[in-house]
C-alpha cells in the first residue's frame, strides 16, 4: 500500500493498516441536493485556466462551481479559499469511516454549508472509488497531494478535469499544495494570501522561540511490530514545517536515506544510532505508547532520545493536524501550538 499524506500513511504497512482525521457520511447530502462549492462569481482569475501538473495539462474552461477533491489538504485549501468541496476524501485513520476532519467539519458548520460526501479511501489511494466522483457530478477533480496514478488520474479526467501533484506524488510542498489548489479554482490571489499568513505565523513563532534556531531535527515514526522506525525526509511538508520554526532538518536524515525518491524510508533498531540529531519529534498514536517510548530500550540507541530530546505528538487527530499541517490545522490548538510548545518546553528545560 503506496503510504499516505498523514501520519499513519507513512506507517503504511503495521499501524496505518490498523497509516503523511464530525459529520457521517449518512449525513452528507446526495449530490443533487449537494450546496455548490462556490459562486462563479467568487474566482478573481480569467477563465479558462490551463493547469499543468505531473501527469498532464488540465484545461478549466470555467470557475468550477462543484469541487471534489482527492488525497490530503486540498480540501483545506480550497475552504481557506471560500470554496467548499461537494466531496472530499475520506480519512479513516483519524477519525474513522465518513466523517469529516474536525477543523474541516467546524469550517462547514461556521460557515452553514452542508457536509460534502465523503468519498471511500480506505487503502490511501491506492484504489479510487470511480463511482462515488461521478455521483457526486463535479466541475472539477483536485488531488494537488496524493498518489494518483497515470491510469487512475487518466480515469478521473474522465468524469472531470482533473489536477494532479505539481510534481511528485506525496511530496508537494504545503504551501503547493495551497497554490496549486486556489490556482485551479481560479483563486491564485486567495491561495498566495494564506501562504502569507501562514508564513507570517512560522515566523512569529520562530522569533518568540530562538531556542529553535539552528537546531536538528529528526521527524519519526516508530513501529514495533516492524522492529524499526519511520523517518520523514528533508523534502517531506512536515520536515518543511519544522525548518519554517527555525529548525535544520538533521544531516543524517538525508545521508542515511535511500536513493529511492520516497518521502519516507525506515531504519531498523539496529541503525539507530547512526541517525544523529539534536532534538527527535516522534508522532504516536496513543497516550500508553507514548508513556513506553523516551524508555524504551531499543530507541536508547536514538542520541536524541538517549539525551531526553525526544518531542512527541499523540493521537491520531493531533498527529493528523501536523503531518503534515494544511490550510486549516496549522493553528488548531492540538497542533502546531501544541507541537511548538512541547518543543520549547524540551529545549529550555
Amino acid at each position: 500500500m503506496r503510504p499516505r499524506r498523514s501520519l499513519a500513511a507513512a506507517v503504511g504497512l503495521a499501524a496505518a493498516s490498523a497509516l503523511a482525521l464530525s459529520g457521517c457520511a449518512s449525513e452528507a447530502p446526495a449530490a443533487d441536493d449537494a450546496t455548490p462549492s462556490a459562486a462563479a462569481s467568487g474566482a478573481t482569475d480569467e477563465f479558462p485556466l490551463t493547469i499543468e501538473h505531473a501527469l498532464g495539462e488540465t484545461v478549466i474552461e470555467e470557475a468550477p462551481e462543484r469541487v471534489a477533491t482527492w488525497g490530503w489538504g486540498s480540501t483545506e485549501a480550497a475552504i481557506a479559499a471560500g470554496v467548499f468541496p461537494v466531496a472530499v476524501a475520506e480519512q479513516t485513520w483519524t477519525v474513522g469511516e465518513g466523517n469529516l476532519l474536525p477543523w474541516v467539519e467546524e469550517a462547514y458548520d461556521e460557515a452553514g454549508v452542508e457536509h460534502p460526501t465523503v468519498l471511500t479511501d480506505a487503502e490511501a489511494g491506492a484504489t479510487v472509488p470511480y463511482e462515488e466522483f461521478a455521483a457526486a457530478e463535479p466541475d472539477v477533480i483536485i488531488a494537488t497531494y496524493s498518489g494518483l496514478t497515470q491510469e487512475q488520474y487518466d480515469l478521473l479526467s474522465e468524469i472531470a478535469p482533473t489536477v494532479a501533484y505539481p510534481e511528485t506524488p506525496w511530496q508537494t510542498p504545503w504551501d503547493e499544495i495551497i497554490t496549486a489548489t486556489d490556482d485551479a479554482l481560479g483563486r491564485s490571489a486567495a491561495g498566495e494570501e494564506k501562504v502569507e499568513e501562514i508564513n507570517a505565523y512560522l515566523a512569529e513563532q520562530a522569533e518568540a522561540h530562538p531556542e529553535f534556531a539552528g537546531k536538528t531535527v529528526a521527524a519519526i515514526v516508530d513501529s514495533p511490530a516492524e522492529g524499526l522506525i519511520y523517518v520523514y525526509r528533508a523534502a517531506d511538508p512536515r520536515a518543511g514545517f519544522l525548518e519554517g520554526l527555525g529548525f535544520e532538518t538533521a544531516p543524517a536524515v538525508e545521508e542515511l536515506a535511500p536513493d529511492d525518491g520516497e518521502f519516507f524510508y525506515t531504519l531498523s533498531y539496529e541503525e539507530l544510532d547512526k541517525l544523529e540529531s539534536d532534538v527527535v519529534v516522534a508522532y504516536t498514536y496513543t497516550e500508553e505508547e507514548a508513556a513506553a517510548l523516551p524508555e524504551k530500550k531499543e530507541l536508547q540507541a536514538l542520541p536524541a532520545v538517549k539525551a531526553g530530546m525526544v518531542v512527541q505528538q499523540v493521537g491520531t487527530v493531533a498527529v493528523s493536524a501536523v503531518s503534515p499541517p494544511t490550510a486549516l490545522s496549522v493553528q488548531y490548538p492540538e497542533g502546531m501550538p501544541k507541537l511548538i510548545e512541547a518543543l520549547s518546553d524540551t529545549l529550555t528545560n
